[in-house]
């Protein structure tokens, strides 16, 4: 740890400067051997990556997944070089090899830095701005953990007490999302979060005056954050000037009450001769030529490529013994912690490793036949049912907790003691989420907070603002981050706020997403068997769409158990003959109208079943065997209704089949004029059985 008579002393030896072109080197030689890439960044950022690596990141090479590290994020994730050549100089397990196999097949340096694919790299960065609000997520649950584990402890003296750093470019700070992680991160006072901004005007555009002209500084210190600028620009004459940010650093991670922001002036592609502050060596290889002359300005050997001299090397693998080192006081502090707080110390170890605790499940709700309920005061009972029995269960929603039914009744919310309010009490150290309306910077916080640790964030909003949310909610997928999303008001069942409010394309857009569970179950009982389900799952996110209106709880002596949720599409009503002639599937809310349209039928003479499929992707996930038992392939009558778009039920009521759907958007009138009004009714089922089974060759 860097100590403030270390930076009143500050030294950049030659060593250090020698490294930091050799860093420039690298850049210019992985992106220059597969012809595309990003290296004008790296380049300019080398000095301050590698302050950062070498003397304030507290990590240990040997473990990179070490629970008292700091966090690193690079939220410019495009310029994947600034990690990953700081993670091979560092001693991480990346070679020099790695660095040459820069963005092709199976390589471990992809173009951008992936989660659990790449040792040191802490979260999936890509998509500008996700890591500035991954970032605020870790530091959100780093401080939750804090309050878990040790929240008697004074400042600065935890185990669980560590900081987060990040890089981010004009392109992240431009993106809408960074302004919705930045204003919560103040307005939480999260004084364990530095940003570093790299301020060097260019984007792929060139010159970022073509777009952005506002000062970055002042709008973080207008959200609240401590604001420092460093200028490498400001003699006239390029000079990075590492001891000034040497200082800035120090006084940032001094700054416990406040996020810190320091804006950093440098010169993209530095000191490349001919590309240097332009848009071509942003998002390009500079060219032989280019490289030679860069080259030999910084004194590498123009004719030699991937240079790392023996000398460096070994000068950069120094921080593998200060990590050591850290790492060792910390054990101590750890062992000392464990011995103090058995309990504390195995709640730490079930959560760090997500298991679930012995008989949890004996907490959920049963709810009781033919009483009506909403799927999302249902999932509100579960989540009051089961939050004592899971404190790594932690949420809220974006400004729509009495909507959403996301708050578990008396726990605490999470906010600086001075944010409290008539209606939410709370303290740092609380449980209850309090997002504002910022539903992209709730997913991808809830990202950042489960790749932190093991606690279990869930995020709620109404359906349709999953579109607000949904590059957050993609990349939980590409991470299998085990994120849960509470979205409720499902479906034109919403009434009267009209089409604005009411999803018609999202169920489908949404399943579309690789790695996504979607359910939506239809009463009480199966919303209950649904989050236990996800909650099993430590691999994935789940979204659960739930109903505003009230639905029916299923008598289960008459109709299957709802543990069949599990499976994703079960035999919830069988035919009178044990054969079916016509399949109705149904999700949600539309369950309801599938049984009622099967007793038509049935009383008609038309053998019929119903299936309730809350979850395709948990149905898809069973063997071949059980799917065709519930769907079996001989029975080519089959009708799916959802109060949505049809689009991927194609696939399962199969060129015989018929869909009772919405083609369309919807209005504003009450859910009942709704439903019978836009055709999706019983007799709208028998009609559409009818028309399949002619199709099929059965009677009509």
């Amino acid at each position: 740890m860097t100590m403030q008579s270390e930076i009143n002393a500050f030294e950049w030896s030659e060593l250090d400067r020698r490294t930091v072109d050799v860093i420039r080197g690298l850049a210019m030689d992985a992106v220059e051997k597969v012809g595309n890439g990003h290296p004008g960044t790296a380049m300019s950022l080398a000095p301050a990556a590698y302050l950062l690596f070498q003397r304030f990141l507290r990590h240990d090479p040997a473990d990179p997944n070490w629970a008292g590290r700091d966090r690193f994020v690079l939220s410019c994730g495009h310029s994947s070089l600034t990690l990953y050549i700081q993670l091979y100089l560092s001693g991480y397990p990346l070679k020099l090899d790695d660095l040459k196999a820069l963005r092709t097949w199976g390589s471990l340096t992809p173009a951008h830095p992936e989660y659990g694919h790449t040792a040191g790299v802490e979260t999936t960065t890509g998509p500008l701005g996700q890591g500035i609000a991954n970032a605020v997520g870790m530091a959100m649950a780093a401080r939750r953990e804090r309050g878990l584990f040790d929240p008697d402890a004074a400042p600065g003296t935890s185990v669980f007490d560590h900081h987060i750093w990040a890089f981010c470019s004009d392109g992240d700070i431009e993106e809408g999302i960074s302004h919705e992680a930045s204003s919560i991160a103040a307005h939480q006072r999260l004084g364990n979060l530095t940003l570093l901004y790299d301020h060097n005007h260019i984007s792929i555009e060139d010159d970022t005056a073509i777009a952005l002209s506002e000062d970055v500084g002042k709008r973080y210190e207008a959200y609240g954050w401590h604001v420092q600028r460093v200028d490498w620009t400001v003699t006239g004459e390029y000079h990075e000037d590492v001891a000034a940010l040497a200082a800035a650093l120090e006084a940032a991670k001094a700054e416990t009450d406040r996020p810190s922001f320091i804006s950093l002036r440098t010169i993209i592609g530095w000191p490349a001769p001919n590309k240097q502050n332009t848009g071509k060596i942003h998002g390009s290889a500079l060219g032989a030529d280019e490289v030679a002359a860069t080259k030999a300005i910084i004194g590498l050997d123009p004719e030699q490529t991937f240079q790392v001299p023996a000398d460096v090397l070994a000068h950069a693998r120094e921080v593998m013994a200060r990590g050591a080192a850290l790492r060792s006081a910390w054990d101590v502090e750890y062992a000392a912690w464990r011995t103090a707080n058995p309990e504390r110390a195995a709640e730490f170890d079930r959560i760090s490793a997500r298991e679930l605790p012995d008989g949890w499940q004996a907490k959920l709700p049963s709810f009781p036949a033919g009483e009506g309920i909403a799927t999302r005061a249902a999932s509100g009972a579960v989540l009051n049912a089961i939050g004592p029995e899971l404190p790594e269960l932690w949420g809220g929603s974006a400004d729509l907790a009495e909507s959403n039914n996301t708050t578990i009744k008396g726990e605490p919310s999470f906010i600086p003691t001075e944010f409290q309010t008539k209606e939410w009490s709370g303290g740092p150290y609380g449980r209850t989420l309090h997002f504002g309306i910022r539903e992209h910077a709730m997913g991808a916080i809830c990202n950042g907070i489960a790749v932190h640790g093991g606690t279990r964030p869930y995020g709620g909003t109404f359906l349709v603002f999953s579109d607000y949310m949904r590059p957050a909610v993609r990349l939980a997928a590409l991470m299998k981050l085990p994120v849960t999303y509470v979205w409720t008001h499902d479906s034109i069942g919403l009434g009267e706020d009209g089409p604005t409010h009411q999803p018609v394309e999202h169920l489908w857009a949404l399943r579309a997403i690789p790695g996504l569970d979607v359910v939506r179950p239809a009463d009480g009982n199966e919303t209950a068997v649904a989050w236990r389900t996800i909650l099993e799952h430590k691999d994935r996110p789940a979204g659960l769409a739930l109903t505003r209106q009230k639905l029916p709880v299923f008598d289960r002596d008459v109709f299957a158990s709802a543990e069949g949720t599990a499976q994703g599409g079960y035999v919830m009503a069988e035919a009178s003959t044990g054969t079916p002639e016509v399949i109705i599937i149904a999700t949600g809310s539309e369950v309801e109208i599938a049984v009622a349209g099967r007793a038509l039928l049935e009383e008609a003479g038309t053998p019929a079943r119903v299936v309730s499929m809350p979850c395709v992707e948990w149905f898809e996930a069973q063997t071949p065997a059980y799917r065709e038992s519930v769907l079996p392939s001989a029975v080519r009558a089959r009708v799916s209704i959802e109060a949505g778009i049809a689009l991927g039920w194609r696939s399962f009521v199969g060129d015989m089949g018929e869909s009772v759907s919405l083609e369309h958007f919807g209005a504003s009138a009450d859910y009942q004029t709704l439903y019978r009004e836009f055709g999706l009714t019983a007799e709208h089922v028998v009609e559409a059985a009818r028309r399949s089974l002619a199709r099929a060759g059965g009677k009509s």
